[in-house]
């Protein structure tokens, strides 16, 4: 008997697709390419003609922070006519500006508020000594604020505020005002007040005090300054009790001592003095 033959289905055969040529490959990268392109182009069309709608033109300004030396109207004069765009289209660094160009603005936060306004925090010079430049004479015209810097505002906002005045070389304010405070804790103990602090070019260091007394302080560091305003404070008063007259002049810069002129008191003979004798 024979055996039984099996037959085997037949193989399929894959089709293989040809490549496509090279030229209708970028053929077709190019108008994905340029489909792609008019899309964003659309997009950003539109995206521009929303930005540019009416409701979100800005519509209010909200001002918070410091206050005390202006007003909504002097703000409106001198910041808001800068002001350009709408909530999407302002440069907040550029408002920034524009807000510290208001006089006494040391520092403006400018942020959006959704969907048309703007919020403003600010922060205004808080004034402490007037400035004059050490080689000018005349009145001071500027004003130095409490982190020692030096800025433009009308001085007669300030002249009820019994401000010291500091005279220096241009970029030593900071310095001086840390001296200030300094000097002023010393002095403090006499119940004197600085009237003037003076800082010459070759760094020596004098004061006037609110009882007309020039104080030469020399020049060193600050603390070889504040030893030797120390030490005077310290023991002048013992020379203005028993000549019983205040002190019109003094001169620190001797190296164990001080010389002192009292109002009323001289060692300097008076002429004719050595005929009568």
């Amino acid at each position: 008997m024979a055996s039984p033959t099996f037959l085997r289905p037949p193989t399929a055969v894959r089709s293989v697709r040809d490549p496509l040529p090279a030229d209708v490959r970028w053929m077709r990268l190019t108008a994905n390419g340029l489909y792609l392109l008019a899309a964003l182009v659309l997009a950003a069309l539109a995206l521009h003609l929303v930005i540019r709608q009416p409701v979100f033109a800005l519509r209010m300004i909200h001002i918070d922070g410091d206050l005390a030396r202006n007003s909504v109207a002097t703000i409106r004069v001198n910041a808001v006519p800068q002001l350009r765009g709408n909530f999407f289209t302002i440069d907040l660094q550029a408002a920034r500006r524009a807000f510290e160009t208001v006089p006494w603005v040391r520092h403006a936060v400018v942020q959006r508020v959704w969907p048309n306004r703007l919020a403003v925090r600010l922060e205004e010079h808080r004034p402490v000594a007037l400035w004059r430049a050490a080689d000018d004479n005349g009145t001071a015209e500027q004003l130095v604020n409490s982190h020692g810097e030096v800025f433009e505002a009308n001085v007669g906002d300030v002249e009820g505020d019994s401000l010291p005045t500091l005279e220096g070389p241009d970029g030593t304010s900071a310095a001086m005002l840390s001296m200030l405070t300094r000097l002023q804790a010393v002095f403090d103990r006499q119940g004197s007040h600085i009237d003037t602090l003076r800082l010459s070019g070759r760094a020596s260091w004098a004061i006037e005090l609110d009882t007309g007394a020039k104080v030469e302080l020399g020049r060193g560091s600050d603390d070889e300054v504040l030893v030797r305003a120390d030490r005077f404070v310290a023991t002048v008063t013992q020379m203005t009790q028993a000549f019983q007259a205040p002190v019109i002049y003094a001169d620190l810069r001797h190296r164990d001592g001080y010389a002192l002129r009292l109002r009323g008191i001289t060692t300097v003979a008076a002429p004719g003095a050595a005929n009568r004798n």
